[in-house]
């Protein structure tokens, strides 16, 4: 049975075994990863610059657009795009 967010959240924060709180402190990682990237992507697929995104993500321009911008599959924005 898989965990909820809240459940991994509750065991990274208050772990009984120090192993389970790192497994959980992994499992956040990842789903705030892919949370990022699905965000990322429908804010451009809705027009957002990567100067936008990088202001909501409160990092640079160059940040988001170096982890994001070559990401095989990625939506990807037409060159001159600030």
């Amino acid at each position: 049975m898989q965990r909820t967010p809240a459940q991994v959240a509750t065991s990274a924060a208050d772990p009984q075994d120090p192993r389970e709180g790192l497994a959980a402190v992994v499992a956040l990682r990842r789903l705030l990863a892919a949370l990022e990237a699905e965000n990322v992507e429908r804010a451009l697929a809705v027009g957002w610059s990567w100067t936008e995104i990088a202001e909501a993500l409160g990092v640079s321009r160059q940040a988001v657009h170096k982890k994001y911008a070559r990401r095989p599959g990625f939506l990807l924005r037409p060159k001159g795009d600030d």
